[in-house]
């Protein structure tokens, strides 16, 4: 299993999902997306919203497992391999990151202003330099744990099974599973179980993050060890709170979402803001992390 998932990984550093090829067939999670999407208009109405939501989480997970299993015993380890690269997302978020990087290094701020919404869910249409920069680690440091090292996890532990009903779940939970008045109630399973689906992953990525970060590798476990539990997510704070102390920032803190202002916790609070260079950093600091994740994971692959 773990060659499913060290393949995996060298595909989608070496080739990415082609543009070209999601304008043609898109993506398996949008295909995901559109089953969850259906099921949320035709489910989420009425009474019994909590056991509804609980089914569908139930129907989709089912429809990404069960074939992915059927393949992977007709077809084998190989052809797993190959469908279990579009499901890990590492050369995407570089790429997405180095999008906002070069215009913030440029004090281009509409420029990184667009890429970091393009990320992100919170208004970042006024901010600045430090927001920016503060808002897109953080999302590096969350995205490397849920679209990099969780669906490898799962697909070291399950093969392409693994990994399909890896992301069927986080699918569900970034549709369905945020606390507002229509998914209160029928996205609560599918949120619970991402936690669940997450709970180790986040904590690997942290530590893979502290590893990367050479020098500062103990200010990074001791700033996830210490900040991380205060942070509104069980699994998020970990990265993010890893990713803070290897560069020696602050992260996380108030954020504006629509017309609300959210009072979030802050991760190295009392560290200086980021600024340009600090995302840089960052992403180098997550290709290390992730290059370590697939050290290990060819290893586990030989030793197997």
């Amino acid at each position: 299993m773990a060659m499913i998932a060290a393949l995996a990984l060298i595909l989608d550093a070496l080739i990415g999902w082609p543009q070209r090829v999601y304008a043609r067939i898109g993506h398996p999670v949008t295909w995901i997306g559109r089953m969850i999407a259906a099921l949320d208009r035709r489910m989420n109405r009425g009474g019994a919203r909590r056991l509804k939501g609980a089914l569908a989480v139930l129907l989709v997970v089912a429809a990404a497992l069960v074939p992915a299993a059927l393949i992977q015993v007709w077809l084998g380890p190989w052809v797993a391999a190959v469908l279990a690269w579009p499901l890990v997302a590492a050369r995407s978020l570089d790429e997405h990151l180095r999008a906002v990087a070069r215009p913030l290094r440029q004090a281009d701020l509409a420029g990184a202003r667009a890429a970091t919404a393009m990320i992100v869910g919170r208004d970042v249409s006024h901010a600045g330099e430090a927001a920016l920069a503060r808002a897109s680690l953080e999302s590096l440091a969350e995205n490397a744990s849920d679209g990099v090292i969780a669906p490898l996890f799962w697909a070291a532990i399950g093969g392409l099974p693994g990994i399909a009903a890896y992301k069927a779940i986080n699918t569900l939970d970034s549709m369905i599973g945020h606390r507002t008045p229509r998914h209160e109630a029928f996205g609560a399973f599918a949120a619970r179980l991402d936690d669940v689906a997450n709970l180790i992953p986040a904590r690997l990525t942290a530590l893979l993050i502290a590893l990367a970060a050479g020098g500062r590798a103990r200010q990074a476990l001791r700033c996830a060890l210490d900040d991380a539990p205060a942070h509104r997510s069980p699994n998020a704070g970990w990265p993010e709170g890893a990713m803070a102390g290897a560069l020696g920032v602050r992260l996380s803190g108030p954020r504006v979402y629509g017309d609300r202002i959210a009072h979030e916790c802050w991760l190295n609070g009392t560290a200086p803001d980021p600024a340009a260079a600090d995302l840089d950093r960052g992403i180098r600091i997550y290709r290390r992390a992730v290059a370590l994740g697939g050290v290990l994971l060819l290893g586990a692959a030989l030793i197997a």
